[in-house]
């Protein structure tokens, strides 16, 4: 990059027509380009991104209304707009069309039958990627299937077909990977035992080191590799699976195939040393690649992207100097302006089952016609009387719902019509919700089902005890008339009530089941000769339900055109119990088809779970998972979409990018602050609906006790989270307890001047919200040793000369949590074991004598281990003894008082920070 000696090369597109076009040209130069994204402070929530920048406007060609401009008709409300820089290398960019692909033709050379090794390079959402391929030689429309490498579920998989039609697979979870990284696969088609075995790796180049990541998949039989006339393509369309698997999205840097594991390489497209738009090249081993629209090479780094909202114009008074002060604005402005609520759990899911005839909430606040609408197209209304509408407004996956009121005599009734299935079935069920907390003692009617069929009516009956099922003909016959034990359980709960019924040749097979939010059923079931036919309507009993069920709840009535419907499943809890990133997912491709990036840390195992779904804005939902988890909810800059950062991601990182004090690449000013605005030492977090959980910090510099007892005094916080279960909230409370009492100074910001130190662009492109940063060598003024930080949001400033980033950052240290396998973290601090200096030592003692109630670690392996005493950092190199053990001293600049000269004193002289091999 020859940037800061000429002027960089900053790229502003608006996207116009759906095509990108660069407005470059026209950005006033001598005002900068101001970007905003993540977090100002430590705060919890992240502010819509944002990007400021001035446009030249004297031709007009930007005030939308000018027919004069060029862009007329194209200019509007929230027209994308994004700003790019140049990186110091080139990538395959593919959007994850279909069409968006590199490809190069079916060679002699790429006809692999026997062991295959497969490896890729790739920028992609590794863990919340939806089914897509990253290279295969694989044509499913012509039966011409080989092998390819994809992406599914958190899972990399291997698959090859040995005739072209059947296919083998081995698939592997993958772990937590950087953005950026390689893939390995390899096949072995013979092992020698009388199978195959397929192996998976990752590396953070294609250059590795290779890691094995999951034991190999072995399989007891032997195998080869279909040959086909397919290219091969990065990465092909599988459109014989349902739904269709699609190209990557992301950018892929290079790739291999080599014919062996670890043999000749056959393929190897190194999109990295490509000029931007290049459209065709010969790989380094011979084969001619061509890069298929809209797939393409660039060299761009986006620095942002978002939406211009309004295009104002301003002008000074002579007329001559007129200018368009524009400002680009990430997703979450427009997510957080409705504000609108969502419908409920419930209401959301049902009407999306792909079996549903007809469905009626129930939710209206009020209805003076007594009409209840259906969200489904073709459904009327359904009529229901003399009901307190929105009543009953306990069930948390449904707004409120009405309860059967009599009124002078006059009986609740019901009646609504179920359209006919388009084709011929073979089952069909009514399901729907209630609850009564005083049974009644005598046998009643709570549902009626009007049905074609040898069966015309079915009456749902219940009393204290039990249950009965009477069906009746078109005469009015009986068909059935059958008691259901109940032993009172369905009441005082929430239930749903489902009649079932399946055709099997003559054979008709009806059930009836309820179930409740615990997830616990009961059910009945048996048979008749006859015919289903199908539902024509629900209802109440003709005169009316009784009186004595005055004061029952009832909604979300629901008729499918099949027996297994699962649409209720999960939404009656309001998806209670379900993951924090589970949540965050769902709602993404359920709510607007949002893009949504998890950086997942470990959140399979430790995602904190969630309450009920609550019917409340998108934008409230989205954060009330990252409330409860503790990540951090951010807005990608390479395009409109979010990003979720988990906590565990946040957890045990190593830096990202490391900036050197003494090389002058830490703009000033750097100011530690120590100041009590983060301190919180009494947190109590109550679970939403439920108990609370309390934890205060009793001992040490930030504790509650008083200034005078050294501590600081009370710093209290309540909060309220969509939790799970009570457990939970006494763990989050002692981690944010833990976060508010970490004795640290914080740097609340720090700047990065890339045009004085260009090495740090590279770190910069792949920099993330919620990545750790690193300063060395500080100055001996401040406290010893690196300052570690995790960086929360950033302002960025660009123009023709400088290009400047100031982070908004927080202290790293309280996230170095300890993992029990790690060489490093699973060393616990030798501060917290009472570990401390047992006699004085010199500046150019090389031994130190340490008195510890708990062994240390005397294994060479360990060795060496970084120690904070007497303010000085040393190395340790070796340890032996064990209740009193020597310390080799490596002495380097020293620091505190070791470094004027002075001894260190076993009066005061805790190690503190020390890093021990945790017993």
């Amino acid at each position: 990059m020859a940037f800061p000696n000429t002027p960089l090369d900053t790229r502003t597109e608006v996207q116009l027509g759906g095509v990108w076009t660069d407005i470059s040209q026209y950005v006033y130069t001598r005002e900068p380009i101001t970007i905003v994204q993540g977090r100002g402070d430590e705060g919890t929530r992240t502010d819509p991104g944002r990007c400021n920048l001035t446009l030249n406007n004297r031709e007009g060609r930007f005030s939308p209304r000018n027919p004069m401009s060029p862009y007329y008709g194209d200019l509007g409300r929230n027209t994308p707009l994004r700003i790019s820089v140049p990186q110091s290398e080139s990538y395959l960019a593919l959007d994850g069309s279909a069409d968006a692909t590199a490809s190069t033709p079916h060679t002699s050379a790429l006809n692999i039958t026997g062991d295959i090794d497969i490896r890729i390079e790739a920028t992609v959402e590794w863990l919340s990627a939806p089914a897509q391929i990253l290279i295969g030689k694989w044509d499913s429309s012509i039966n011409q299937r080989s092998w390819m490498l994809h992406l599914q579920n958190s899972q990399v998989t291997v698959r090859f077909s040995p005739d072209g039609i059947a296919a083998y697979s081995a698939s592997w979870s993958l772990p937590t990977l950087p953005a950026r990284a390689a893939l390995r696969a390899t096949v072995d088609v013979n092992n020698g035992n009388g199978g195959w075995t397929a192996a998976a790796f990752w590396a953070p180049t294609l250059d590795g080191p290779w890691i094995p990541f999951a034991e190999p998949f072995a399989f007891p039989e032997t195998t080869t590799i279909f040959s086909t006339t397919a290219p091969l393509l990065i990465a092909p369309t599988s459109t014989t699976i349902t739904p269709a698997w699609f190209p990557a999205a992301g950018r892929i840097h290079r790739a291999e195939v080599r014919s062996g594991i670890g043999g000749t390489v056959v393929a190897s497209p190194d999109f990295r040393t490509q000029a931007e738009g290049t459209t065709s090249f010969t790989d380094g081993a011979g084969r001619a690649w061509t890069v298929n629209s809209p797939a393409q090479i660039s060299n761009r780094d986006y620095r942002f992207q978002g939406e211009v909202s309004s295009w104002p114009s301003r002008w000074d008074a002579s007329g001559r100097d007129v200018w368009a002060p524009v400002e680009a604005a990430g997703i979450l402005r427009r997510l957080g302006q409705g504000r609108k609520a969502l419908a409920s759990a419930l209401a959301r899911r049902i009407p999306t089952a792909a079996s549903v005839l007809a469905y009626w909430p129930l939710e209206e606040q009020g209805s003076t016609t007594g009409r209840a609408y259906s969200p489904i197209r073709g459904v009327p209304p359904l009529s229901l009387t003399n009901v307190t509408w929105a009543s009953a407004d306990t069930l948390p996956s449904s707004n409120p719902l009405p309860v059967l009121a009599s009124n002078n005599g006059d009986l609740p009734t019901m009646s609504g019509a179920v359209p006919a299935p388009t084709g011929a079935t073979t089952g069909w069920q009514v399901r729907w919700i209630y609850r009564l907390d005083t049974p009644n003692t005598t046998t009643y009617t709570f549902m009626r089902i009007l049905t074609t069929g040898t069966v015309a009516q079915w009456y749902i009956q219940m009393r204290d005890t039990q249950a009965r099922v009477l069906a009746l003909d078109a005469n009015g016959d009986t068909v059935i008339d059958q008691p259901i034990p109940t032993g009172g359980r369905p009441y005082r709960q929430w239930k749903t009530l489902n009649l079932r019924t399946s055709q099997s040749g003559g054979t008709v097979t009806w059930g009836l089941t309820w179930h409740d939010i615990e997830g616990t059923f009961d059910g009945w079931s048996s048979s008749y000769t006859g015919t289903i036919g199908r539902v024509r309507a629900v209802a109440s009993p003709p005169d009316g339900f009784a009186a004595a069920l005055d004061s029952m709840a009832i909604g979300h009535i629901a008729v499918f055109s099949t027996t297994d419907s699962d649409a209720y499943n999960g939404a009656l809890t309001g998806y209670s119990g379900e993951s924090s990133v589970n949540r965050l997912s769902r709602l993404a491709v359920e709510v607007t088809e949002l893009p949504l990036m998890v950086v997942d840390g470990d959140s399979v195992l430790f995602s904190q779970l969630m309450g009920p779904q609550r019917p409340v804005p998108l934008l409230e939902l989205l954060q009330e998972c990252a409330d409860t988890d503790g990540g951090i909810l951010y807005e990608r800059r390479d395009g409109l979409g979010l990003v979720y950062r988990d906590r565990t991601s946040l957890e045990g990182q190593d830096p990202v990018f490391t900036l050197d004090y003494a090389a002058d690449e830490v703009g000033l000013p750097l100011e530690p602050v120590e100041d009590d605005q983060r301190i919180r030492n009494d947190i109590t977090v109550t679970r939403a609906g439920g108990g609370s959980g309390r934890v205060v910090i009793e001992e040490g510099p930030l504790s509650v006790l008083p200034p005078e007892q050294g501590g600081v005094g009370i710093y209290d916080e309540a909060l309220t989270l969509s939790l799970a279960v009570d457990d939970q909230a006494e763990q989050i409370a002692a981690w944010k307890a833990h976060l508010g009492t970490w004795d640290e100074a914080r740097y609340p910001t720090i700047r990065m001047q890339l045009h004085t130190a260009p090495r740090l662009a590279a770190d910069v492109a792949r920099l993330r919200i919620g990545d750790m940063g690193r300063i060395t060598n500080p100055p001996p003024w401040l406290a010893p040793g690196n300052i570690d930080f995790l960086v929360y949001g950033y302002t960025e400033t660009i123009d023709q000369h400088t290009w400047d980033i100031v982070m908004s950052a927080a202290p790293a240290g309280p996230w170095r949590v300890g993992v029990l396998a790690d060489p490093q973290l699973s060393r616990a601090d030798g501060e917290l074991n009472g570990a401390q200096l047992t006699a004085a030592a010199t500046p150019t003692a090389t031994t130190l004598m340490v008195d510890s109630p708990f062994p240390w670690t005397t294994d060479p392996s360990d060795m060496p281990i970084t120690v904070q005493v007497g303010g000085e950092v040393v190395t340790v190199t070796s340890i032996t003894g064990n209740v009193q053990d020597t310390y080799a001293r490596t002495v380097a600049t020293g620091w505190g008082v070791a470094d004027s000269g002075q001894p260190w004193t076993t009066s005061g002289g805790t190690a503190s920070d020390y890093y021990v091999q945790g017993a």
